[in-house]
């Protein structure tokens, strides 16, 4: 039985035309629901865990965080990972909600502490298993993305999610205040 688990993401619907496809053949997350994002915390608390107090303090915390006004439009691989990746710009702003968010929750390091001290904000496009696969799905991408970047996006809010369910849903979201004009 696979772990009840929950995440704090930006959604990011601004690049599911482009993505969509790709994802759905090449990321299993987008078979159990996770529609296109960048993660923030992965995984975040048991959602059994995320209670009443740790939602406030989450609300008040990403309250203190600007809106963030983003593009996509470079195309990544994962040096170690071999995921292909669309990587936000700036990306400074998301690595900084994800140590403020690991700050506030030491328990919970970003992918459980398995990529430190790299945070690289992304949004997942494929994640091929084999070598050659990875080659000819970047080929395809960058042909399907030709024209259709940067991809301009407003990160507004964080949302929780969890597969409680048996699939990823959102839980709740929390808006990020605005920046001063």
């Amino acid at each position: 039985m696979p772990s009840v688990e929950s995440a704090l993401v930006v959604l990011v619907p601004e690049a599911e035309a482009l993505v969509k496809s790709f994802r759905d053949r090449y990321d299993p997350s987008a078979a159990v629901g996770v529609p296109a994002h960048i993660t923030l915390l992965y995984p975040f608390k048991p959602p059994n865990e995320v209670s009443g107090a740790v939602l406030e303090k989450l609300r008040d915390g990403f309250a203190r965080f600007a809106a963030i006004q983003f593009s996509l439009s470079s195309v990544r691989r994962g040096s170690r990972s071999g995921i292909l990746y669309l990587a936000p710009e700036p990306d400074e702003p998301f690595r900084r909600l994800t140590m403020a968010i690991w700050d506030w929750y030491p328990e919970t390091p970003p992918y459980g502490g398995s990529w430190l001290p790299d945070i690289v904000p992304h949004l997942t496009v494929a994640q091929p298993v084999e070598e050659q696969a990875r080659e000819r799905i970047a080929e395809e991408f960058a042909q399907a993305s030709q024209g259709k970047l940067p991809i301009h996006a407003t990160a507004s809010e964080v949302t929780l999610m969890d597969n409680r369910s048996g699939r990823w849903q959102v839980s709740t979201t929390f808006s990020l205040g605005h920046a001063l004009d």
